[in-house]
């Protein structure tokens, strides 16, 4: 079920080969400034790890059967748990042991049915995660949708190579985002969210997580803040248009696959964003991205108390109007060339009157010219129970109508 009742936002894999993204199913076209210096299109990649199973080629795997490897625990040098003064002096090493023992690894399995082949019967997924808060006797952690999404079970082993079982509370396709609950016995250390609004270019970023797998668990990379907030246009499912934009923070700090989820932090020791993704092509280095903790806040917020984040919800399905072929069709003013042709109307839009080919040129008075900004506008200015002003032709004739949005139920 998509927010639209669309395909825009379905998790099959399209066979563009711009960007490809694993697991999530997120597939785009690359922006002009993200080509490689070759002239080639850049490969961003979630950063997701390790993948057991026959349909993700894409992904490092092992075979089937094969062994996990064993949780390397390092000492870092570590008397008791605690830092050295000499080592404190050092605000890398300071900031890292504030964070490293809050980061776990993310295992995903699963089962498949009784029907389908024994060599399949099993897949896994490696990512990680970030302890960030205790309520009683059980912590929360923050990661990545793509780390856990299509897994029947989910555990988290910590950086003292206890396996936990792990329940997820909710988790948000959009943002790529998810929240897990694990028992807390034992678990003191909980990480500290930083301001990543204050972030500036040049500042020293440290990445912390599992890449390649549990042998390399943790890791510590440092680089800089490359740019505090850039604008990624992603593609999720559908061929041809951008369904989306992520505003995520680029630095070079090296981030791999199995780094998602893992922790971006400030020389304070506080986390200021969650790895997502890289790019990933001959010629490209230390292009990485991670989601802003301001932004995470809220998403984390409304994925523990209701499991998922609630959207208000239209009710078209869409295309670009720019991409139709037969606009002669529709009849439209000759100076009109942008908008949002509806293919199909239900719930809210269908109740106030809205139709198939009618194309939609504003909402509440701001122009409208793609089925992107038609739902940054939504999500970003309305709420659930909102009146939204629809601005559409029909026929030639501009008219208006009012929308009352509702939350979309999935089935």
């Amino acid at each position: 079920m998509s927010l639209f009742e669309d395909e825009f936002y379905s998790t099959r894999m399209s066979r563009r080969e711009a960007w490809r993204l694993p697991r999530s199913g997120w597939l785009g076209r690359v922006p002009g400034w993200m080509l490689a210096a070759g002239g080639g299109a850049a490969l961003i990649v979630l950063t997701l790890g390790l993948y057991v199973g026959a349909a993700h080629s894409d992904a490092d795997s092992v075979a089937e059967g094969a062994a996990v490897p064993a949780l390397a625990v390092p000492s870092h040098g570590l008397k008791g748990g605690t830092l050295s003064e000499k080592q404190m002096s050092d605000t890398v090493v300071g900031a890292a042991g504030k964070v490293w023992p809050t980061v776990v690894s993310i295992v995903g399995t699963t089962e498949a049915g009784a029907d389908e082949p024994t060599m399949h019967a099993r897949s896994m997924g490696l990512g990680s995660g970030v302890i960030f808060s205790k309520e009683g006797n059980k912590v929360r952690i923050v990661t990545n949708n793509h780390v856990v999404e299509g897994f029947t079970k989910l555990d988290a082993i910590t950086v003292t190579g206890e396996k936990r079982p792990a329940v997820l509370l909710g988790r948000d396709q959009i943002t790529d985002l998810a929240v897990l609950e694990i028992d807390g016995s034992g678990i003191k250390e909980i990480a500290e969210f930083g301001d990543s609004d204050a972030l500036q270019p040049g500042e020293t970023a440290i990445a912390v997580g599992n890449p390649l797998g549990l042998g390399f668990a943790p890791t510590v990379t440092k680089g800089i803040i490359s740019w505090p907030k850039r604008t990624i246009p992603v593609t999720l499912g559908r061929e041809g248009e951008f369904d989306w934009e992520m505003d995520l923070i680029q630095t070079d700090a090296a981030i791999n696959q199995g780094n998602s989820g893992g922790a971006l932090v400030n020389l304070d020791g506080k986390v200021v964003g969650i790895n997502t993704l890289k790019v990933a092509d001959m010629g490209v280095e230390g292009i990485g991205f991670a989601i802003p903790i301001n932004q995470a806040r809220g998403i984390i917020d409304a994925l523990i108390k209701d499991h998922k984040v609630k959207r208000p919800y239209i009710g078209v399905v869409t295309q670009d109007l720019q991409s139709f072929q037969g606009t002669e069709e529709l009849k439209l003013p000759k100076d009109v060339n942008e908008g949002v042709l509806i293919l199909e109307v239900l719930g809210p839009a269908k109740a106030a009157g809205l139709a198939s080919s009618d194309v939609i040129v504003e909402l509440d008075g701001t122009p409208i010219d793609s089925t992107l900004s038609l739902r940054k506008y939504v999500y970003g200015s309305k709420r659930i129970g909102d009146k939204l002003k629809v601005t559409y032709y029909r026929g030639g004739k501009k008219q208006n109508v009012t929308v009352t949005l509702e939350e979309l139920q999935e089935k």
